[in-house]
């Protein structure tokens, strides 16, 4: 069973430069069975990346969140409703994923940020598995403006605004532009993505950048 988080303080923190470089090869699903044959959607033009906005009033006055585990995710616009797991580093560093047997699970970096702290939190899931699409396969279709809310296990809730979501290659993964502290309270929602090949699997990682603008 998972530990009780109530009253803990998160264990110290690795730094972001151990873990944030690498290409998250945990997350590297297979597509075997996956209903289409042009895989799970990607980003659309008007949803990429356009540098960091400005938080909006409302958005600037909310206040960050102190710690407290991930338990929940909701990303209404792709229907998205799933438990979170803790998830950590492997032996050889790169960021763990959920077990791939449940298609509806996804994983908090526990070892960073917690959802709505200020930093950048970081969750992980898969696109698919082989029995099909699996938790984060519509990420792609994101759109700006877009919504995600994190239950957290003190009984409260972030909410963040998707303002920009990405593709980005394996081989060239920019860590420091995804993991790196902005100043203000975020979350990166990754998982696979780009092309695929059976004997190399996703050579990307679909990336949705979002922002903290409301808590409950």
């Amino acid at each position: 069973m998972r530990r009780d988080y109530s009253g803990l303080e998160p264990r110290r923190r690795q730094p972001w430069g151990v873990v944030a470089l690498v290409m998250l090869t945990g997350l590297a699903m297979m597509r075997n069975g996956v209903g289409g044959p042009d895989g799970p959607p990607l980003p659309a033009a008007s949803a990429r990346l356009t540098g960091l906005p400005s938080p909006s009033t409302s958005a600037a006055a909310v206040r960050p969140l102190p710690y407290s585990a991930a338990a929940k995710i909701r990303i209404p616009a792709i229907k998205v409703d799933a438990p979170l797991m803790d998830v950590g580093v492997d032996a050889d560093g790169w960021i763990e994923a959920p077990p791939a047997q449940d298609p509806n699970l996804a994983g908090w970096y526990q070892n960073g940020i917690s959802p709505g702290q200020s930093g950048t939190a970081v969750i992980v899931g898969h696109v698919d598995n082989n029995a099909g699409p699996a938790v984060f396969y519509g990420l792609g279709a994101l759109k700006k403006g877009n919504h995600i809310e994190v239950t957290r296990f003190d009984g409260s809730t972030a909410v963040f605004q998707v303002y920009g979501v990405e593709v980005f290659a394996k081989n060239n993964f920019p860590g420091a532009q995804v993991y790196g502290d902005t100043g203000y309270p975020e979350l990166r929602v990754i998982t696979c993505g780009g092309g695929y090949s059976r004997t190399g699997g996703y050579d990307g990682n679909v990336v949705a950048f979002a922002r903290l603008t409301a808590t409950r």
